[in-house]
């Protein structure tokens, strides 16, 4: 068993370079995260951190599963 194997890991798996909305989330993801540190120390932990945060994973996971339903 390989790593494709897995449901929803093989259509991501599937997908490589030629994907450019999973290329682009997975560069904006550390931008991201930096980010909401520096938010973090300038306003503590607030709504609009938290939805940035939320909003990102959110747009991953969904694009994620879109991708494994399409397949």
């Amino acid at each position: 068993m390989n790593l494709g194997d897995f449901p929803i890991v093989g259509a991501v798996y599937e997908s490589g370079a030629d994907d450019r909305i999973y290329d682009g989330l997975l560069l904006v993801g550390p931008v991201v995260i930096l980010l909401i540190a520096v938010l973090v120390t300038v306003f503590e932990r607030s709504l609009i951190v938290e939805l940035l945060a939320a909003g990102y994973v959110g747009v991953f996971l969904g694009y994620v599963l879109y991708r494994w339903m399409a397949h």
